[in-house]
């Protein structure tokens, strides 16, 4: 899927979600405290970690394959091999949650993979469930 924009405050990467059902916003915001991947979803916002767009990338590269993306609210466990899953371990280059707001952690399977998609750094699938990525 192709986003529009470009990425920044003003103009945010209008993305849709894996499965093509909702829609949400993302942009790099370098200069906040930590630097920070913003998603906003309706009157939602959610931020990852900066740092979250090349570490998946590299990971991904590393694991040389499809990975299921699971998706969970932080509240849920997250199933195991799972991009969610590694988005919280403490084996990732954060050494824990990407997710920087304390509640709204989760779903990092669910809103990071469309942003590496639209800079052409993975392929990912867009079924209505189960859906997976890989590196390009």
């Amino acid at each position: 899927m192709t986003a529009k924009g470009s990425g920044t405050k003003d103009d945010p990467w209008q993305l849709q979600t894996p499965h093509g059902t909702s829609e949400f916003q993302m942009y790099r915001a370098p200069d906040a405290n930590p630097p920070a991947l913003v998603c906003t979803v309706g009157s939602t916002e959610l931020r990852y970690h900066l740092g979250c767009i090349e570490d998946l990338q590299q990971m991904l590269k590393a694991h040389g394959d499809w990975m299921e993306l699971g998706n969970a609210d932080e509240q849920k466990p997250a199933k195991e091999g799972t991009v969610e899953a590694w988005g919280r371990s403490p084996d990732n280059p954060v050494g824990g949650w990407y997710g920087i707001k304390k509640g709204l952690r989760g779903r990092f399977g669910n809103y990071v993979p469309p942003v590496l998609e639209a800079l052409g750094l993975v392929e990912l699938e867009h079924n209505p469930r189960n859906n997976r990525v890989r590196a390009l």
